[in-house]
């Protein structure tokens, strides 16, 4: 039976170092401040609102809601998004995707200063992570799974580690902080092949194929520690589950993350990390 690398452990850990951190910072006359944009009343949005809101309060950050009429126009938006830009109260902008397609996803997207993208959305910020500089920040989700292995005490230099997916939100900026963690990284994708035999070779196995269930036993082996960053509801099942089969997987590898409870309630710690890190930044600035 595997060690299951929870969650909300490290959560608690995040969330006590940006406590201390933002105790420091009122020292300083700076109070870190989190601006959640949301266009429209779109239930996941509602969620990620309220699980964002509540992580800040618990560590003192402020909350500034920002709530524009699904029909707002371009001019009003942009208008409200610079004007938060500019804010020098405000230390990180959340802005709550996908939004309205006459917004322009990608422009809205590109308009946040990297300084304040605290979810690790702007190119910015990627070329950040990409170039290993504290330009912008790490896409959340990708950072967590870093912060579940550093808690864990799970060694990254010279591992050998597989990252099944590519997206821009969590396989690519992932497998980048992993190289910089001096990991040897091997990224596969719906067009790599024999799959299979190369994620069994891992040390460690990052899931985000998006794919629900899709990485079985045949994927891993005994000594193998898995990451699983998808979330899915099952319908059959009547839960949430994972990119990983985990009924399968979890009786023969050494650690995995479970689904719920894993990466993903790590997500909101590290964002709000960011929004203390991005407060810090502006005494050095």
């Amino acid at each position: 039976m595997a060690e299951l690398l929870k969650g909300k452990e490290v959560a608690s850990a995040i969330n006590e170092r940006s406590r201390n951190d933002v105790a420091l910072l009122k020292e300083k006359g700076i109070t870190p401040a989190l601006a959640i944009l949301r266009v429209g009343e779109r239930s996941e949005d509602l969620s990620y609102e309220r699980g964002a809101t509540k992580r800040c309060n618990e560590t003192g950050v402020e909350v500034v809601n920002v709530v524009l009429p699904l029909d707002v126009s371009k001019e009003t938006f942009y208008a409200k998004l610079e004007e938060l830009n500019n804010d020098p109260n405000i230390h990180g902008i959340l802005m709550l995707r996908p939004l309205p397609q006459h917004l322009d996803n990608e422009l809205a997207r590109m308009s946040i200063v990297p300084e304040k993208d605290v979810d690790g959305c702007t190119d910015g910020s990627l070329t950040g992570v990409f170039t290993n500089t504290a330009k912008g920040f790490a896409p959340c989700t990708a950072q967590a799974a870093i912060e579940i292995l550093d808690h864990y005490g799970i060694e990254l230099t010279g591992k050998n580690v597989v990252v099944l997916g590519r997206s821009l939100v969590v396989g690519k900026p992932v497998s980048m902080l992993l190289l910089n963690r001096n990991a040897t990284v091997t990224v596969c994708h719906s067009k790599s092949k024999n799959i299979a035999d190369i994620c069994k070779k891992a040390d460690i196995l990052v899931v985000c194929t998006g794919k629900m269930e899709s990485v079985n036993k045949d994927y891993v082996n005994e000594n193998q520690i898995i990451i699983d960053v998808g979330i899915s509801f099952n319908e059959i099942k009547n839960k949430l589950c994972g990119d990983v089969l985990f009924e399968e997987v979890e009786p023969v590898v050494k650690m995995i993350t479970p689904v719920p409870g894993g990466v993903g309630a790590v997500t909101t710690s590290v964002l709000v990390s960011h929004v203390v890190e991005a407060a810090k930044r502006t005494i050095n600035s």
